[in-house]
């Protein structure tokens, strides 16, 4: 569950940068979404993904 809760949120921040192209003109705007896109498709991998697989790791067996 947590897993997928973490691809939901790396695909938000993926849709996030592509979207940017077409919502604004202005550079800055721009990327400044990009870069916001950016981090949220890292909190959903490091953040969360990671720590589902760190959870059931095999060296903790």
């Amino acid at each position: 569950m947590t897993v997928a809760i973490g691809l939901v949120i790396t695909f938000l921040g993926f849709l996030l940068s592509l979207f940017s192209l077409s919502l604004t003109t202005s550079v800055g705007t721009r990327m400044a979404m990009v870069l916001a896109g950016i981090a949220l498709s890292l909190i959903g991998i490091v953040g969360v993904v990671n720590r589902a697989y760190l959870k059931n790791a095999i060296w903790k067996r």
